[in-house]
């Protein structure tokens, strides 16, 4: 998820770890620790010169259990070394830093999970991207209380009671609400699945995902031989089914996709994406149709695509920066969220 969260759930668990000895610094801790996976946004492209090689690195192995292991050692090692000094020495040892490291560390590629992007939980020994997609990268409803309660805990006395009830509040209320998007996806889907048959496709598979900081508006792509067919469906509407379906051609072969950064390409898409020309020779619109359009009614309007080209011998994207949202296509899916 965003990097507040990953903070916030962090800390937590710095606090469950290690607050009773070292008070606000374990939420400080914890927060470094829950940072540290998302580095490899970093690492990747000081590793790789290739931008889908450096994309592709992301969410792999500094996301997985394996390091998290390591990681919790390491960085726990080192911590207690620079800690245990002075006034401070004997008042934490190397199993506590290696507790709050790995919970910091591993809750993170956790959390993940739940999100559309999909993360390489068991990375080196596989590629598989686990993704449940029940809630969005970025939700408000679940950080925002969380991290009031992590703010409140932090004006109590590390040996007061209270401190702990703020912190199971927080862990209780941020769990909660990810069990009732949990239980919302599988409403969702078959709500989807009874739109896509009503219309009449046949489809080979489906994904379904909950649109940008909310978990009332949910987009799908089902896929075809030929075709995507893109729909939205909000807990708001009144009918049980989505029945505004659009049809996004594939265009697969506009590309040799045998290329084999296009195929880690494909794959960070689980091979949800379209191809279409740009106006510059050499040059594609790659479409990751995994995300929804943030104006529901324009297929053109998907909020992640790449420009895809071919230099010095091999494939490559532009980087991803994103674009202020239209205030048109903004208002159209507030007004989509708010159902048909």
């Amino acid at each position: 998820m965003d990097s507040i969260t990953q903070i916030v759930l962090g800390a937590a668990c710095g606090e469950a770890v290690l607050g009773r000895k070292i008070g606000n610094k374990a939420l400080l801790f914890g927060a470094i620790g829950g940072t540290i996976p998302d580095l490899d946004v970093f690492i990747g492209r000081w590793i790789y010169d290739n931008e889908i090689q450096a994309m592709a690195f992301h969410r792999g192995f500094m996301h997985s259990i394996f390091f998290a292991i390591v990681g919790c050692f390491l960085f726990g090692w080192i911590t207690h070394k620079l800690y245990n000094t002075r006034k401070r020495k004997n008042t934490t040892t190397l199993k506590d830093w290696s507790w709050l490291f790995f919970w910091s560390i591993f809750t993170h590629p956790l959390l993940d999970c739940f999100t559309p992007y999909g993360t390489q939980l068991f990375a080196p020994f596989s590629d598989y991207r686990v993704a449940f997609n029940n809630i969005s990268v970025a939700d408000l409803f679940y950080t925002v209380p969380f991290l009031l309660c992590i703010i409140i805990l932090m004006f109590f006395n590390r040996n007061r009671s209270r401190r702990k009830w703020w912190l199971k509040a927080g862990i209780y209320i941020s769990s909660a609400y990810m069990i009732f998007t949990i239980i919302n996806k599988f409403y969702i889907d078959s709500v989807f699945e009874k739109s896509f048959k009503k219309a009449g496709i046949s489809y080979n598979r489906f994904s379904a995902q909950p649109t940008i900081l909310n978990n009332i508006l949910w987009y799908s792509v089902a896929e075809t031989d030929d075709n995507y067919y893109l729909t939205f469906y909000s807990l708001f509407d009144e009918k049980e089914i989505s029945d505004k379906i659009i049809t996004v051609k594939k265009n697969h072969d506009l590309i040799d996709m045998s290329d084999e950064n296009l195929q880690t390409l494909a794959w960070f898409s689980n091979n949800y994406y379209n191809l279409s020309k740009k106006e510059k020779v050499g040059t594609y619109q790659y479409t990751d149709l995994r995300y929804p359009m943030l104006n529901p009614d324009d297929p053109n309007t998907s909020v992640f695509n790449f420009t895809v080209f071919h230099e010095n011998g091999e494939w490559d994207i532009l980087p991803f920066s994103g674009s202020p949202p239209n205030k048109e296509d903004f208002n159209k899916f507030i007004e989509r969220l708010k159902g048909i």
